[in-house]
């Protein structure tokens, strides 16, 4: 018990930024939180928390410290009420928030399924290229891909995503196979306009170390699903997420090439709202697309 009190603690100041509001939230002293976090680093060996007169930072050891905190209490939460809510069926109204390309192709087709599983629960959802303040703005939970910014948002990941370098059989029959990332340089390549994002061009893995190249070719769009379309079309290489051209490449309409210098995976997460007890329905929700993304087949077979 005092283990787990110093770890609530410990995440209510990190998220709230003080020992006096982590205190006023739970009606106590902020000496006894302070008692509480000073055992814990003690009991750790590390220091968690770098504590001023004027404001309370994290050191690189409880900013990783607080990631896994905050899981594990959310992953308790679960499976207390999981017991608790016995027999009791999920209701009320659900919202997600998602990206545009992915949420097309990889939320909503889910979405039937799960509102048949659960007659009794509504869903909203919201498509949007942008990052959507769900606390904010009210949702339950966000579907989100790549690289997670620091914040008090709680995340559960969900699935790996690769970025590869894609094209037809035709187009490599036609322009010949890169053997390594530099002979991008010879070939059209097909890339996102300069207003758009991956501003750093396209990663790949080189001697052991991320490098970027910004390749260019006759065709660029502010648009993934243009490229994406463009690429099918036979008119070049893309440089595409693994949600999105891992079905065509099992089908053989794409073909991937320079795998050996592929870039580290990022994530696909889903993000909610730090809370001690989080409604049945938007848990049942967030497991049913992990359980739907952890199944290998689907991703070369998607809805």
């Amino acid at each position: 018990m005092d283990r787990l009190k110093q770890i609530e603690s410990f995440v209510a100041v990190a998220v709230k930024g003080s020992l006096t509001a982590a205190a006023h939230a739970e009606g106590v002293a902020p000496a006894v939180i302070g008692r509480r976090i000073d055992a814990l680093e003690g009991r750790l060996g590390v220091k968690l928390l770098v504590r001023t007169t004027r404001k309370i930072s994290l050191t690189h050891e409880g900013s990783a410290f607080l990631e896994d905190c905050q899981r594990v209490l959310a992953d308790l939460a679960n499976s207390e009420a999981s017991v608790s809510a016995g027999g009791v069926k999920a209701s009320g109204h659900l919202r997600v928030t998602a990206p545009a390309g992915f949420g097309r192709r990889h939320v909503a087709p889910l979405v039937p399924r799960f509102i048949a599983q659960h007659p009794d629960v509504s869903l909203s959802l919201n498509l949007s290229d942008r990052v959507v303040d769900i606390v904010n703005e009210g949702f339950d939970c966000a579907v989100r891909v790549g690289d997670l910014p620091d914040s008090s948002l709680v995340s559960v990941r969900l699935a790996d995503n690769r970025r590869q370098c894609v094209a037809t059989p035709a187009y490599l029959q036609r322009a010949g196979v890169p053997v390594v990332p530099a002979e991008l340089g010879r070939h059209e390549c097909l890339t996102l306009s300069s207003d758009a994002s991956q501003s750093r061009g396209w990663a790949f893995l080189v001697d052991g170390e991320v490098t970027h190249l910004r390749p260019s070719g006759r065709l660029d769009c502010s648009d993934g699903q243009v490229l994406h379309e463009w690429c099918l079309g036979g008119l070049g290489i893309a440089w595409r997420s693994t949600w999105e051209v891992e079905g065509e490449i099992a089908s053989g309409r794409l073909q991937a090439v320079l795998e050996d210098f592929a870039a580290p995976p990022n994530g696909i997460y889903a993000v909610f709202p730090q809370r001690k007890h989080l409604p049945l329905r938007v848990r049942l929700w967030i497991d049913f697309i992990k359980h739907s993304y952890g199944d290998a087949e689907y991703w070369t077979s998607p809805p």
